[in-house]
């Protein structure tokens, strides 16, 4: 089996990573301004470039953390913002473990009992999201009192990041397996 077409995707998948990882960590402290601009980039462009005001954006985004905890009457909101925080760390969990899958492979290690445990922490932070995504998928029924939530996107992150979750642990189990049949194979040589 040829290994420096293996490596070579490792590595482009490994700097692949570290970008999603750093975007990832960007986007969460982005995560209260966002919501608090429903999503709407222009207005903190405009915030930006604004000559009257000299206000730095950046003392905006830090204001909108305590602003998005203490106002009132703005629970969809609050949801939805734990909500995009809780998932943007576990997925940095799961970005940070197949950053650490990549580097033993890059290292020519790839049965490495670490690659399993980080496998199976990479799950937990799946299940962890599908059940993130189910609390408000049930949330946004109750308080639209109505089963079009059931319809978005977070309905369908229920099943998909179970799959990922489950996907994930088996993988682990063959990583520890190949691990356990690599350390022995090494003692009877």
């Amino acid at each position: 089996m040829e290994k420096i077409p293996v490596r070579k995707i490792a590595r482009v998948l490994y700097v692949l990573v570290l970008v999603t990882l750093a975007c990832n960590l960007i986007a969460l402290f982005l995560v209260p301004t966002f919501v608090a601009l429903k999503g709407n980039l222009f207005e903190l462009l405009d915030i930006w470039h604004d000559p009257q005001d000299p206000v730095n954006p950046l003392v905006v985004m830090l204001l909108m953390w305590p602003n998005m905890i203490l106002r009132e009457n703005i629970a969809y909101e609050q949801v939805l913002t734990l909500f995009l925080l809780f998932s943007g760390c576990c997925t940095a969990v799961i970005l940070w473990q197949a950053r650490r899958v990549l580097q033993t492979i890059l290292r020519g290690e790839p049965f490495a009992a670490s690659n399993a445990v980080g496998l199976r922490r990479a799950a937990w932070a799946c299940f962890l999201i599908a059940g993130a995504a189910l609390a408000r998928v049930i949330f946004s029924v109750c308080y639209y009192r109505s089963p079009l939530p059931l319809a978005s996107y977070n309905a369908l992150f229920v099943p998909m990041f179970a799959m990922g979750g489950l996907l994930c642990l088996v993988m682990s189990a063959l990583f520890r397996q190949a691990a356990e049949l690599k350390a022995e194979n090494d003692l009877t040589i």
